[in-house]
């Protein structure tokens, strides 16, 4: 029931209530909200239906909603909800198929492929990790991207676990990785810690927009 950060995905804590956190930006203009049942993976559940009903009856921005959606059926809860969209990593990345069978179901605009990558020295790549970042995938970031668009996901939201939770910026690297492929709209997340790194992220003709979490839930940026 609560709102947590972490630093590289790790080493949470609680810093709010969704409800009162999304309130705070909407009044400060945000144009969407992302959830993330961080923990649903883990425990085989997504617990976020209750809590999206309470932000969907009191804001009217978009909201997007992701953490353990296994099925359709996961899904079409989380729409009736409030949700506008859902994000989907773990359960893209186990069954392909289940990417084509969502956004035929629901429409492309309601399908987000969630991807966190972590850049593996070994291989030289960046890789799709799932479970939050518990665990590697055997997909390059790149590749990965290709499948979700072909399977008709009508949106990606990118994590750099690197950078994720540290307010150093953007991974600069990955970003212009991805640049030159992506054909639908990107979301990047994952260490922005002020304006300036907001502004190296949008003169990428690909990112659609920024989502911030460490920087506003502490105060020390605020959307307007």
């Amino acid at each position: 029931s609560n709102v947590i950060k972490g630093v590289h995905l790790e080493g949470l804590k609680i810093v709010g209530e969704p409800e009162n956190l999304s309130i705070k930006y909407l009044e400060q203009n945000a144009d969407e909200i992302f959830f993330q049942d961080s923990v649903a993976t883990l425990y085989g559940r997504n617990n976020l239906s209750k809590i999206v009903q309470s932000v969907a009856a009191n804001i009217n921005i978009p909201l997007t909603v992701g953490g353990g959606l296994k099925k359709i059926e996961d899904i079409e809860e989380a729409l009736i909800s409030g949700a506008d969209k859902v994000a989907i990593n773990t359960q893209f990345i186990e069954d392909k198929n289940f990417i084509s069978q969502s956004s035929t179901k629901f429409g492309s605009q309601a399908i987000v492929g969630s991807i966190e990558a972590k850049f593996m020295k070994n291989d030289n790549k960046f890789i799709a990790l799932t479970d939050n970042g518990r665990n590697v995938s055997k997909y390059d970031v790149v590749d990965w991207i290709k499948i979700l668009e072909n399977g008709g996901a009508g949106e990606i939201i990118l994590t750099t676990v690197d950078f994720e939770g540290t307010q150093k910026g953007y991974d600069l690297k990955l970003l212009e990785k991805i640049d030159k492929i992506i054909k639908v709209p990107l979301i990047v997340s994952g260490g922005i810690g002020n304006i300036n790194h907001v502004e190296e992220c949008v003169k990428y003709n690909s990112v659609s927009g920024i989502a911030l979490a460490s920087t506003l839930h502490f105060n020390q940026l605020k959307i307007n």
